[in-house]
């Protein structure tokens, strides 16, 4: 299959698609971490390069998640951003491609209310996956089915402290806090791969 995975630069999911023998390339603005098939630049430069069988987008949620709808009120700058964080999103979603999941956190209504797709099919764990911790991922899915747990790990968080179990939530502040935010985790990224693959 031929796969992009947009707005991605860790390689993650790339590289778990690409180990199951399948032709994928990363798509960000930011270089690749791992070596491999990565288009630096505007995703819109390729994304109707060729027909892809598999879109999985990533797109900036900064202006969409529902942590950060308290800004909206009275800023007619993050309003607008929030706007065209949602044209891009919808990007995605309008695509041809017959198999598509677009990623995010937990949205706030005003962005819901503007997709072409309001709700998100599915939400899931890190703790599903193999990673003893919290973090809500939401999947946008056209043409695939809902990504079954691949390795329940919820026993493991018991006992411990909230820091631990919600590692990437309390992620301090550094140059580096949005990159570390936004990885897929190494479960989820096998687990498309296995079963959308």
């Amino acid at each position: 299959m031929n796969i992009l995975v947009a707005c991605e630069f860790s390689g993650r999911v790339r590289d778990a698609f690409i180990s199951r023998r399948h032709d994928a390339i990363s798509c960000d603005i930011l270089e690749t971490e791992k070596p491999g098939p990565h288009y630096m630049g505007d995703v819109k430069d390729i994304l109707y390069s060729k027909d892809w069988d598999l879109i999985i987008a990533h797109p900036p949620c900064t202006y969409l998640t529902l942590s950060g709808v308290r800004w909206l009120e009275g800023n007619s700058e993050r309003w607008q951003n929030m706007l065209d964080a949602v044209n891009f999103f919808n990007l995605f979603l309008d695509h041809p491609c017959p198999r598509i999941c677009v990623e995010n956190p937990i949205m706030h209504g005003y962005a819901k209310s503007r997709l072409q797709i309001p709700d998100y099919s599915q939400k899931t764990q890190p703790y599903f996956h193999g990673h003893p911790e919290k973090k809500s991922t939401c999947f946008w899915l056209k043409g695939l089915p809902l990504l079954k747990a691949s390795k329940n790990v919820s026993h493991l968080m018991i006992g411990r402290s909230p820091d631990e179990i919600n590692k990437v939530h309390w992620e301090g502040q550094s140059k580096q806090r949005q990159k570390n935010r936004s990885r897929t985790f190494e479960g989820i990224a096998k687990a498309m791969a296995a079963q959308w693959g």
